[in-house]
C-alpha cells in the first residue's frame, strides 16, 4: 500500500505562488507515475499535471501549462508542483495521485490519492 500526504496549500492573492508537497510513505514510488489532480466546488476532479518514473517526462493541463511545475525527488520518496502567477480560477482542493502502470491524465487510472490540500486564490 501507498499513503499519500499533501501540504503545502493555503491562501494566497492572485499573482502569487504556492508551492505543494506530496509525501509518500509505505513503498517507494520511484517507479509509479505520478499525477495532481484538482476539484473546485461543485465540479469534477480535473488533471493538472503528472510526471513519470524518472521525471523526464511530464505534462500539464492547457489551464496551467506554463505557470505550473511538477517534479520530483524519488530519494525522498516526494512530488511537487510549483504553481506560479495564480488565478482565481485555480482555487481548489489538490489532489496528489499515484499509479504504477499508467502515464495517464484520466482520474481513474490511479489507484492511490492523498486527503487533498486547500488552494485558495484571492482576487
Amino acid at each position: 500500500q501507498v499513503q499519500l500526504v499533501e501540504s503545502g496549500g493555503g491562501l494566497v492573492q492572485t499573482g502569487g505562488s504556492l508551492g505543494l508537497s506530496c509525501a509518500a510513505s509505505g513503498r517507494t514510488v520511484s517507479n509509479y507515475v505520478m499525477g495532481w489532480f484538482r476539484q473546485a466546488p461543485g465540479k469534477e476532479r480535473e488533471f493538472v499535471a503528472r510526471i513519470n518514473w524518472s521525471g523526464r517526462s511530464t505534462s500539464y493541463s492547457d489551464s496551467v501549462k506554463g505557470r505550473f511545475t511538477i517534479s520530483r525527488d524519488n530519494a525522498k520518496n516526494t512530488v511537487y508542483l510549483q504553481m506560479n502567477n495564480l488565478k482565481p480560477e485555480d482555487t481548489a482542493d489538490y489532489y496528489c495521485a499515484a499509479d504504477q502502470s499508467r502515464y495517464s491524465v484520466v482520474a481513474l487510472d490511479y489507484r492511490y490519492w492523498g486527503q487533498g490540500t486547500q488552494v485558495t486564490v484571492s482576487s
